[in-house]
């Protein structure tokens, strides 16, 4: 990936910043996303120390303005956008069952999770058009792909974003732009992983049973995750666009 540059939003910690983290190491020069400046800049003291140029920009992934603004300097920065990784979404509320939700927190629940998710495609996309090729890879949720108990929300948004991979994999196609996904399960190494089992409730104990059912007795952890997307993102996967790879750790098969 030397002489590419990759915009990861959501990369001051958790998955975004194993990422930002494997794709420095193959020699890109990224761009990492967040809301808090302090990580941010943390985020960029490990980076610089892997050897590649990065840069940190304050931005929320739900705002499309904000967004426009990133990807702009970006390119005045760096020259232009190759690669865009769509990981800053999370929804202030967890797992919940659909009938203890408020219609506000249906509602709230459905914009943080989607809307940031596809913004920084649609603000990056005048970019990658003018290199005149890239590589769109966007982090969803396996509970898109197998129902869930308290998940219906989180499902539904993530299965949007299933069905999007595949329809602007196909627009995209005539401008030599692959879009993929990257489907997670419960992960490790990660900020939700300290919030689901820091306090007792609902959440807990729906993933304290999924952890007991990982085929190879643990869950996937952030750095195996962003293998993945860095896989995705590099020419060895020229040919594959329009899918979603789920790394769960066999907890699941089959789905769509």
């Amino acid at each position: 990936m030397q002489g590419k540059v990759a915009l990861i939003t959501g990369g001051t910690r958790g998955i975004g910043y194993a990422v930002a983290q494997a794709l420095a190491r193959e020699g890109a020069q990224v761009i990492v996303t967040g809301r808090d400046a302090a990580r941010g800049e943390e985020a960029l003291s490990g980076l610089r120390g892997i050897g590649t140029e990065a840069a940190f920009e304050a931005a929320e992934a739900g705002d499309h303005a904000a967004m426009v603004g990133v990807v702009e300097r970006t390119v005045q920065r760096f020259g232009g956008l190759d690669i865009l990784v769509s990981a800053g979404a999370a929804g202030a509320l967890g797992p919940t069952p659909f009938a203890d939700m408020t219609a506000a927190q249906i509602e709230a629940s459905f914009n943080a999770r989607l809307y940031p998710r596809i913004f920084p495609v649609h603000a990056a996309l005048p970019a990658l058009r003018a290199r005149g090729s890239g590589t769109v890879i966007m982090v969803t949720t396996d509970a898109a792909r197998h129902p869930t108990p308290g998940e219906a929300i989180i499902g539904a948004t993530g299965a949007a974003i299933l069905l999007m991979t595949k329809a602007l994999a196909r627009e995209f196609s005539r401008w030599n732009i692959r879009v993929n996904a990257v489907a997670l399960t419960l992960t490790s190494d990660t900020p939700a992983w300290d919030r689901i089992f820091s306090k007792p409730g609902f959440e807990n104990r729906l993933f304290s049973k999924a952890l007991e059912r990982f085929p190879q007795g643990r869950a996937p952890n952030a750095a195996e995750v962003a293998g993945v997307v860095a896989f995705l993102a590099s020419d060895a996967a020229s040919q594959v666009n329009g899918q979603t790879v789920s790394v769960n750790g066999g907890l699941s098969f089959g789905g769509w």
